[in-house]
C-alpha cells in the first residue's frame, strides 16, 4: 500500500522548534515579498502558513525532483490571490524556486506572478485567482483519476493501485461564496469522489471587512447537505492554528473512502501582526515597513533582516525531498508489478503519456452522403460515438442537454459512484452529467485536462457558454485540451426565441485569445474539425446546428480536410475574372454557395470561402492567406447568422457584411433567416453593391 509520511504529534514526527521557526520564516517571507513589490495579499500567506507547512512536509505525496511524477498528489491554492503560500512552499520543499524568485515576486518576466499560472512555474497544478475556479477544477482532477483508475488498473482495492491520489485544496472565504465551487462541490458530493479535500480558510475577511456584510450561512451545513465528510479545526490559545487538530483532520480525510472531505479551518488573517491582524487592510496591501517589523519580533525573528532563511530551517524543510524520493521509489515497484501484470494497458498508458491519437481513429470517422441533410449537432454525435469506439480517453457529457447536443456515447455507460440505483451507471462510465451548472462543467473539464491523460468534452447550448466564460478563459490561459459543444448555434434555432438565440456569441468567444471557434459547414466539416480538433490537444469550441444543412458534394467542391487550414477556397469562380468573394461559415455557407450562383449567372466571377475557424486561418502563412483572399480582389462579403462586429477585418473597406446585430424572435428558423435578410439574394444584392462602389 502507497503510505504518505507520518503525522506530527500522532506519529513519530513531532512538531518541533525546527517546524515552528519555519513556519516564522514563511510568514516573514511573505511580509517581505510584499513589501518589497509595494503590492500584494500578505494577510492570507500569514495565516495559512502552518497549514501549507504541515500538508507539504507530513501529508502531501510528492517528490520535488521529478514535479510531474505520474503517481503525486495535486494540490491546488484556489484561493490564487495568496500565491505566496504556494510558491514559499516550492521554495521550501526544493521544487527550483529560489529566494531571488521570491525578490522578484509580481514583477515583470518572475517565475512568481501575482497568481499562480499553470505551465509557467514549476509545481503550479492549476492557474488560479478567479474565485473560486480552483475548487472546481480539483473536482474534476479528482473524477479524471477515477476515470483513468478504470482505464488502467480498475481490479486493485482502494489504496493499492499506483494510479490512487489525492486532491488536496486551500481555499478562503471568497471561494466559497463564488457560485463555481458550489456548482461544483454540489457534483463531487454525488460523485462521492474520497479522494478530494478542501481545507477552508475561514478568516472572515475580505478586502471591505468583515464577510458578515456578505456572506453568514453555515457553510459547514452546506457541504455535509452536499454529502461531504466535514471537519471543524478551531484556534489554538495564542490565536494560530491548531495544527494537531488539523493534523487529525488532514489524516481523516486521507483515510476517507466514500465522501469528499471539508475542513473548516479558523484563523485570524495576518495573524499575529499588532495592529492590523484581522483587518482588511491585510488582506490585500503591504504591511508597512513598522508592521513588519513589529510583527518579526512578535515572530522571534530579527526586525532588520529582509527574506532570513536560517540554514537549519532551510535544511529541515528540504527533508521533504529524501522523503519524497523514497514514496517515489516504493511507488515505482507497485507501478512496476503493474505494467508486468498488464502489458495492453501499459501499452495504452504509453500512449496516453506521450499524448498520441490511436491509430485507425482517422478511419473510424464516418463521412456523411452528399445530397442529404444534417444537423452539425446530428453528425458531430455520430463522429463522437466513432472516435470513443478506438480511443477510450475520450470521455465527456453535457449540461443535462445531451439529447439536444447530441453527446452521449453509446453504451458507454454514466459515470456515476458505485452502488448509484440508476440504471447503467458504473464508476469507471465515460458518460459525464454535469447538471444544469455550466460554470462548473467548464472548470470540471478543466480539472479532468489537467489531470493529463483523458480527453474531456462538454455540451449545452451556445448561448450559455456566457455561464461558463470564466472557466472557458482559465481553459485558454492554460491551452487545457478541452472541447466545448455549443449547438443551437444562432436564430436558425427557431421558436426558443432571443433568449436561446446567440447573437454576439461567437465574437466575444473569438476575441479570446488561446480559444479556436470552430462553426463546420455541413456533416463532413465536422468529422473532419473534429480529427483536426484531436490532433491538436488545445482548447476548442465547436459550434453546431440545431437545423439540417445540406452535405456538400465534395466532389464539386473542394474536401472538408481543408478545415484544418482554418479557411479554404471551398468553390471558386467559373467566369473570368474573379471579382467577388463570399466568406461564410456554418450553415449560412449554403446560403452563400447560392448567392453565387445568382452572381454567376450574371456573369459576375465569384469564389466562395468556407471559414470554419478563424484562428486556424491566422496561423496560416500570408501566402496561403492571400491566395484564400487575395489583395487584389476587394469585394468581399461575410455571411453568418450572428454579430458582425468582427468581419470587417476580413471583408476591408470594399466589402460588406451579412449578418445580425440585433436579438431574434420566436418564430420558425427559416422564416427568421428570411427576416433577418440571411437569404442568397440579399448576399448577392451585397456584393453587387460593393462592385458598383468600387
Amino acid at each position: 500500500m502507497i503510505t504518505s509520511p507520518a503525522l506530527p504529534g500522532t506519529m513519530d514526527i513531532p512538531w518541533t522548534d525546527l517546524d515552528r521557526r519555519a513556519v516564522a520564516t514563511i510568514r516573514a517571507l511573505a511580509m517581505d515579498a510584499v513589501q518589497k513589490a509595494g503590492n500584494g495579499h500578505p494577510g492570507t500567506a500569514m495565516s495559512l502558513a502552518p497549514a501549507a507547512y504541515l500538508l507539504f512536509q507530513r501529508f502531501l505525496r510528492q517528490d520535488p525532483a521529478d514535479p510531474a511524477w505520474l503517481g503525486r498528489d495535486r494540490f491546488v491554492l484556489s484561493c490564487g490571490h495568496s500565491s505566496l503560500t504556494l510558491y514559499i512552499q516550492l521554495f521550501l520543499s526544493g521544487y527550483g524556486l529560489t529566494l531571488d524568485d521570491l525578490k522578484s515576486f509580481r514583477t515583470y518576466g518572475s517565475l512568481t506572478p501575482g497568481h499562480p499560472e499553470h505551465g509557467h512555474t514549476v509545481g503550479v497544478e492549476t492557474t488560479t485567482g478567479p474565485l473560486g475556479q480552483g475548487v472546481a477544477t480539483a473536482v474534476g482532477m479528482a473524477m479524471a483519476t477515477r476515470y483513468q483508475r478504470g482505464l488502467l488498473d480498475p481490479n486493485a482495492p482502494w489504496g493499492l493501485s499506483p494510479f490512487d491520489h489525492h486532491i488536496w485544496v486551500y481555499a478562503s472565504d471568497g471561494d466559497l461564496e463564488e457560485g463555481v465551487s458550489g456548482e461544483a462541490s454540489s457534483l463531487a458530493g454525488l460523485q462521492r469522489l474520497g479522494n478530494l479535500t478542501i481545507v477552508w480558510d475561514d478568516n472572515h475577511i475580505s478586502i471591505e471587512g468583515n464577510t458578515a456584510v456578505a456572506f453568514n450561512e453555515d457553510v459547514v451545513a452546506r457541504y455535509e447537505a452536499y454529502g461531504w465528510a466535514v471537519h471543524r479545526v478551531g484556534m489554538a490559545p495564542d490565536g494560530d492554528v491548531d495544527i494537531m487538530g488539523l493534523a487529525r483532520a488532514l489524516e481523516s480525510a486521507r483515510t476517507e473512502q466514500d465522501r469528499p472531505t471539508f475542513i473548516a479551518m479558523r484563523t485570524v488573517i495576518a495573524w499575529p501582526a499588532p495592529n492590523v491582524q484581522n483587518t482588511g487592510k491585510a488582506h490585500g496591501a503591504a504591511l508597512g515597513a513598522d508592521e513588519v517589523a513589529a510583527t518579526k519580533v512578535a515572530l522571534g525573528l530579527d526586525p532588520a533582516q529582509d527574506f532570513q532563511v536560517e540554514a537549519d530551517v532551510l535544511a529541515h524543510a528540504r527533508s521533504v525531498m529524501g522523503r519524497g524520493a523514497d514514496i517515489h521509489a516504493d511507488w515505482t515497484s507497485s507501478y512496476d508489478a503493474w505494467r508486468v501484470a498488464h502489458p495492453d494497458r501499459a501499452d495504452l498508458l504509453d500512449r496516453l503519456l506521450a499524448r498520441q491519437l490511436p491509430e485507425g481513429l482517422a478511419k473510424a470517422v464516418p463521412s456523411f452522403e452528399p445530397g442529404t441533410s444534417i444537423a452539425t449537432r446530428a453528425a458531430s454525435g455520430k463522429v463522437i460515438n466513432a472516435i470513443a469506439s478506438v480511443m477510450p480517453e475520450f470521455w465527456g457529457g453535457s449540461a443535462d442537454l445531451a439529447e439536444s447536443n447530441n453527446t452521449s456515447i453509446e453504451g458507454g455507460l454514466s459515470f456515476l459512484p458505485a452502488g448509484t440505483p440508476i440504471k447503467d451507471a458504473s464508476p469507471y462510465g465515460r458518460i459525464l452529467h454535469f447538471g444544469i451548472r455550466e460554470h462548473a462543467m467548464g472548470a470540471v473539464l478543466n480539472g479532468i485536462a489537467l489531470e493529463g491523460l483523458t480527453r474531456p468534452f462538454g455540451g449545452t447550448f451556445l448561448v450559455f457558454s456566457d455561464y461558463m466564460r470564466g472557466s472557458v478563459r482559465l481553459a485558454a490561459l492554460m491551452q487545457t485540451s478541452v472541447v466545448y459543444v455549443w449547438t443551437h448555434d444562432s436564430v436558425g434555432l427557431g421558436e426558443d426565441g432571443p433568449t436561446h438565440q446567440p447573437i454576439e456569441t461567437l465574437w466575444a468567444l473569438r476575441a479570446l485569445p488561446g480559444l479556436a471557434i470552430v462553426r463546420p459547414c455541413d456533416g463532413n466539416e465536422t468529422a473532419q474539425a473534429w480529427l483536426e480538433i484531436l490532433r491538436r490537444g488545445t482548447p476548442t469550441g465547436l459550434i453546431l446546428s440545431r437545423q439540417g444543412i445540406p452535405v456538400l458534394d465534395r466532389a464539386v467542391v473542394a474536401s472538408a480536410d481543408l478545415v484544418s487550414r482554418g479557411a479554404y477556397t471551398l468553390i471558386d469562380a467559373t467566369v473570368a475574372p474573379l471579382r467577388a468573394i463570399l466568406i461564410a461559415t456554418g450553415s449560412e455557407v449554403s446560403v452563400a454557395l447560392k448567392a453565387r450562383d445568382l452572381l454567376e449567372a450574371q456573369g459576375i466571377g465569384t469564389r466562395v470561402v468556407s471559414a470554419p475557424c478563424l484562428e486556424w486561418f491566422g496561423e496560416q502563412d500570408d501566402a496561403y492567406r492571400d491566395c484564400v483572399l487575395p489583395s487584389d480582389v476587394p469585394v468581399r462579403v461575410s455571411v453568418e447568422a450572428g454579430a458582425t462586429l468582427g468581419w470587417w477585418r476580413y471583408v476591408g473597406q470594399g466589402g460588406a457584411t451579412i449578418g445580425i446585430d440585433h436579438f431574434g424572435a420566436s418564430a420558425d428558423g427559416a422564416l427568421l433567416l428570411e427576416a433577418f435578410g440571411i437569404t442568397p439574394e440579399a448576399v448577392a444584392n451585397a456584393a453587387r453593391s460593393c462592385l458598383d462602389r468600387t
